[in-house]
């Protein structure tokens, strides 16, 4: 069975980060699922498919990377998908205590799971989508946070 991990997130938009994390992943599984979280208490900027179209574009053509949207825990899909590890990126120390939580209480719902923690790339420890939603949604330049459709996206979305 060949070595599967779980990335899951909002990904409104992708950026440089995200896309960092899913190439450097890949180095350590055969196949990395990146998952849209669809959060009905939230609105995104863009829709689920919409969001899918930008991280397949960003990410590129590579049969490792398999793009889908869920509804509800993580740990349902994982064991849906027969994934036994879940990948989460920490930027800085404040993102810690949260994913901290998060990956306990993946445990406790499913304690065969593993939650690895990755850190981003120098360049991209800074970049968050709601940080580049903020610059977008004022005109500012988002080309080196994020890959040129996701910008254009951008562009678009707030003309």
């Amino acid at each position: 069975m060949p070595n599967r991990a779980l990335y899951a997130g909002s990904f409104d938009p992708i950026t440089n980060g995200h896309t960092d994390l899913i190439r450097r992943s890949l180095s350590f599984c055969d196949r990395l699922v990146v998952a849209i979280a669809v959060n009905p208490a939230k609105t995104p900027l863009f829709s689920p498919s919409e969001r899918e179209a930008l991280i397949r574009e960003a990410v590129g053509p590579d049969d490792r990377v398999e793009v889908r949207t869920f509804n509800g825990l993580l740990v349902d899909l994982a064991r849906e998908l027969k994934v036994r590890m879940i990948i989460r990126g920490l930027r800085a120390v404040a993102d810690y205590e949260y994913e901290y939580q998060i990956a306990l209480m993946n445990r406790h719902l499913a304690p065969e799971l593993e939650t690895v923690f990755m850190v981003p790339s120098l360049d991209t420890t800074y970049v968050s989508s709601s940080m580049v939603r903020e610059v977008a949604r004022f005109q500012g330049d988002v080309s080196g946070l994020v890959h040129p459709a996701v910008a254009a996206a951008l562009r678009a979305r707030f003309a």
